[in-house]
């Protein structure tokens, strides 16, 4: 949780200074894992980190949840990452979860309102994490590319596959986020010796204008680049 200090600067109230969405083309695409891995980088080079996951759904008993997961790399308790009403213990996205085991139904609002930052100064970085891909069901009236239209993010990033379909994957994904904010792609797990993978980077380096990032080094430098 420490490492260097650096000066502080002005920030704006009831938000970081630097708001990151983080969401993926799809689930089990690791979006948990380049967050938390974010939030550790940053948290290592002095800046304030906090992370929110609005909502989240799970097999109960199958490993830590993202807000353990996320909670961990930050030092925050995973019932501050996610209300402990908003843990929905069945693999579903999180409104069918909630649906199917008999709870309230909630929207967009709903999840923004209680998405509550810590007091920091203008450097500060909050993460917040959507579920599945920007088109999942994430409250009964919108999706993650609601939730950022909500927040005002001032960075999308985007968790994709490296291998087999992720050039379509991406491209789908970005797209709704178009006029919300600026977009990263992250190619998670990505092996420059796989010739796939390697393919797969230069043609949408190629043949887009998406910032499309490798690492998670580079992708904590965009994030201190933000102003």
């Amino acid at each position: 949780m420490t490492g260097p200090t650096r000066p502080a600067r002005p920030g704006r109230p009831g938000r970081p200074g630097r708001l990151i969405v983080v969401t993926g083309t799809g689930t089990e695409v690791g979006k948990t894992w380049v967050g938390a891995a974010l939030a550790r980088h940053l948290i290592a080079a002095g800046i304030a980190v906090a992370a929110r996951k609005p909502a989240q759904s799970f097999a109960t008993g199958d490993g830590p949840t993202d807000a353990e997961v996320l909670g961990a790399a930050t030092g925050e308790a995973p019932t501050t990452v996610c209300p402990e009403h908003r843990w929905y213990g069945t693999p579903m996205a999180p409104p069918m979860a909630a649906d199917a085991l008999g709870r309230p139904p909630f929207t967009i609002a709903d999840l923004t309102s209680e998405i509550v930052w810590p007091d920091g100064d203008g450097d500060a970085v909050g993460l917040v994490e959507g579920a599945g891909g920007p088109r999942s069901p994430l409250a009964s009236d919108g999706d993650t590319v609601d939730l950022a239209a909500a927040l005002g993010p001032d960075l999308v990033v985007v968790v994709a596959d490296a291998g087999l379909g992720t050039i379509n994957a991406v491209r789908l994904a970005v797209t709704p986020f178009d006029g919300l904010a600026p977009v990263c792609v992250v190619l998670n797990r990505y092996d420059d010796t796989d010739e796939l993978q390697r393919r797969n980077h230069a043609w949408l380096a190629s043949h887009t204008e998406l910032d499309v990032i490798l690492d998670v080094p580079t992708l904590a430098a965009r994030v201190e680049e933000l102003g």
